[in-house]
């Protein structure tokens, strides 16, 4: 019997693990660290996707066996210089409030003109300790006017990606995960594991 590789996932954010998990499917079995309650929190402190992505890879990879995956993300408005970067999840003044942080970039966005922006993601793969390679996505849209969409996460409903009418959040699921920032980034992480690393 087949046993699937075993991943994990340097994070507690049950979307986020949904998400990977739904993309990579049943050839690797997909945990996060919500499965070892003795694992440390890992302190983002990093000024960059990068800096974060291995602070967490690293930090999880000295404490379980195995391969470790640790990303960072977030939302790049040009109008606003890039904010809020890597304060995407605290852009509202509290760390994972959606509603908040949605709130606080309309605000921010509402004299703008100028309304293109990005999501990007960073992500490091690591065993023992040690980083094994590190991997981007970037997906290009813009900002609209008011949420929209009942799917997804995050800044989801005010996102449209190019070539799309639509918010991540109305595209839902199986459409966002085929052109996300994630997905390409994550797409280049099981060439690196299939080609490298695990089993094919």
């Amino acid at each position: 019997m087949h046993v699937p590789p075993r991943l994990i996932l340097a994070t507690r954010n049950a979307h986020k693990t949904a998400e990977i998990r739904a993309m990579l499917g049943d050839r690797y079995e997909v945990l996060d660290v919500t499965a070892f309650p003795e694992c440390p929190h890992i302190e983002e402190t990093g000024t960059t996707f990068l800096e974060n992505a291995r602070l967490k890879a690293l930090g999880i990879s000295r404490q379980l066996d195995g391969w470790v995956l640790a990303d960072d993300s977030g939302l790049e408005v040009d109008a606003l210089d890039g904010a809020p970067g890597v304060g995407s999840s605290s852009y509202g003044g509290e760390e994972g409030n959606n509603v908040l942080n949605n709130l606080c970039l309309l605000v921010e966005m509402a004299d703008k003109a100028e309304r293109r922006a990005r999501f990007r993601c960073t992500m490091v793969l690591a065993r023992d300790g040690r980083e094994q390679a590190n991997f981007s996505g970037v997906v290009e849209g813009r900002i609209i006017h008011a949420p929209r969409g009942e799917h997804g996460f995050g800044y989801d409903p005010l996102f449209i990606p190019d070539g799309y009418e639509k918010t991540f959040a109305e595209l839902g699921e199986e459409v966002k995960n085929t052109l996300s920032h994630r997905s390409r980034a994550l797409a280049k992480v099981i060439d690196f594991l299939t080609n490298n690393c695990l089993p094919k």
